[in-house]
């Protein structure tokens, strides 16, 4: 043996060697194409026991089954609770794979470089320790590759968008991918797809996170298995082969261990990291159980860019939001309509490239709609953001003429001193929106308000806390809420014009248990 530089005990490549008979069929065993992989782990391949240390590797039966998974299949998607030796999985198989085939690139991408490194010296730990006879002689020996003697090599990087482009892939391994920023992930998915089609194979692993994600949505459509004809397939429909494990399936787990468990980390964290739902890990506005719960439905009508999922009805009062933006690529202007007293979400319009002047028009569109079907403009209220941009929708519904947008303007009120005044839409504050942040949560999470919108629904499960308010996660956006956020508003408004709405919107104001995030100091010294 030969030491590499940096001190580990590594085999030296192209050496010539004399083997035993026995050792001959130990090489012919691990090289075997159907078999090798298993035969490798159980003799040859060690692991690190957090309590126990080194360990020759008894492979679990869902263990079994994984690696077969692997094995057998060139698309794989894997959804495996926390601590379930999945890392260690891995590491064996991408070793044993760069050992026994010659000429391999094999990427590993992890969602953080410490997560890249942690697979890397699993690997480093079960080459180091296997027997001298069966592992291959290496190149180049560090953290963050490894070159062996055959050609195959072994590369380890944090996913980012451009993460293995221009490199010839012959299996790429994602761990916890689910967790991978959703823009990132679909920048990342998006380059490495065409690598792949030429012949790659690609095994994808994590616990969920979003049920709207990348890994979400390749695991939704590895489990569709029926084709047109109702028969059920091996594979998905996109040619991914999905396995999952439980966590009752763990020996050393069991009911007594649960209820610990639940206790120490709660309802939430449990059903996500241990029953591999798909429940959003981050601080959202709405509990993350609820969002798990909430499904949006189709619009009962399409008109232009307006979904409309409920028909207007001379019943009810209507409040009618724009948050506007430029209208150049960037953020989407966006309306939200809904229901008084009943809280229901009646339509919304979002688009990022109409200006202005076409979002007033598509807000008047949309009132005169509502007076065409219930024959009265007295139950229609409608109003707009005014910070920043708003300024400018400000003016251009002057230009438009106020009186040609059915219904009446709601302005919100302001009080200098004594004096009530009035600033013609309303204005945004860090404690305005965390008040109507407060009002939706409560709203949503006690059933007072109903939502339809599936584009609405998916926003809510990227709005996070962000230091002491909420926002959308990077590469998300949010401007659905905020025009409902507006929306809320006016309501705190007609409450006082209204009698029904301010009964149910008070009612439903009065259940209380919200706490806003709390803010991150960070102190400097001077």
């Amino acid at each position: 043996m030969a030491k590499s530089l940096d001190g580990v005990l590594t085999k030296k490549a192209n050496k010539k060697e004399t083997f035993t008979e026995e050792q001959i069929q130990d090489l012919a065993k691990c090289m075997d194409e159907k078999t090798g992989y298993d035969y490798f782990a159980r003799n040859f391949a060690y692991i690190q026991h957090p309590t126990q240390g080194k360990l020759l590797f008894k492979p679990f039966e869902y263990q079994e089954r994984l690696l077969q998974s692997y094995h057998d299949h060139r698309f794989n998607i894997n959804m495996l609770p926390r601590q379930t030796g999945k890392t260690t999985c891995a590491a064996i198989y991408l070793l044993w794979y760069a050992m026994f085939n010659a000429d391999q690139t094999i990427l590993i991408a992890a969602h953080k470089h410490t997560g890249a490194q942690e697979i890397m010296q699993r690997i480093r730990y079960g080459y180091e320790l296997c027997a001298d006879h069966v592992r291959a002689g290496v190149i180049n020996y560090n953290k963050g590759s490894i070159e062996f003697e055959n050609g195959s090599r072994i590369v380890s990087a944090t996913t980012t968008g451009n993460t293995g482009r221009g490199m010839s892939i012959s299996l790429l391994y994602c761990d916890e991918f689910a967790f991978v920023q959703p823009n990132i992930a679909t920048d990342f998915w998006t380059s490495i797809s065409p690598t792949l089609a030429t012949g790659g194979r690609a095994i994808l692993t994590s616990t969920p996170n979003s049920d709207e994600d990348t890994f979400a949505t390749i695991w939704k459509q590895a489990e569709d298995k029926f084709d047109e004809h109702g028969n059920e397939q091996e594979l998905g429909i996109n040619g991914f082969h999905s396995f999952r494990s439980y966590w009752e399936e763990h020996p050393d787990r069991d009911e007594k261990w649960k209820q610990d468990e639940l206790g120490r980390i709660g309802e939430e964290r449990f059903r996500r990291e241990y029953d591999c739902e798909f429940l959003v890990f981050d601080e959202t506005l709405i509990n993350s159980l609820i969002l798990g719960e909430m499904e949006g439905h189709q619009p009962l009508v399409n008109m232009g860019q307006t979904r409309w999922y409920k028909k207007p009805s001379s019943e009810f009062t209507y409040a009618v939001a724009l948050d506007p933006s430029m209208g150049t690529g960037g953020d989407n202007a966006a309306i939200q309509v809904f229901e008084l007293p009943s809280y229901e979400q009646v339509a919304e319009w979002q688009h990022n490239t109409t200006a202005i002047p076409g979002q007033i028009r598509v807000l008047a569109d949309i009132c005169s709609y509502i007076v065409k079907e219930t024959d009265s403009d007295t139950g229609l209220y409608w109003s707009v953001e005014n910070n920043g941009i708003g300024e400018a929708a400000l003016i251009v519904i002057n230009d438009f003429g106020e009186e040609n947008i059915p219904g009446l303007f709601v302005s919100e009120p302001i009080r200098k001193g004594h004096v009530r005044k009035f600033r013609k839409g309303f204005n945004t504050t860090h404690s305005t929106k965390i008040t109507a942040c407060s009002r939706l949560k409560t709203m949503v999470e006690n059933e007072k308000m109903i939502i339809h919108s599936k584009p609405f629904i998916s926003e809510l499960k990227n709005y996070v806390a962000t230091g002491s308010s909420y926002q959308a996660k990077l590469g998300q956006t949010d401007d659905l809420i905020s025009a409902a956020l507006l929306a809320i508003r006016m309501m705190a408004v007609l409450k006082d014009w209204d009698p029904r709405i301010y009964n149910t919107f008070t009612q439903a104001e009065e259940i209380t248990d919200y706490d806003p995030p709390m803010p991150i100091f960070i102190s400097s010294n001077y």
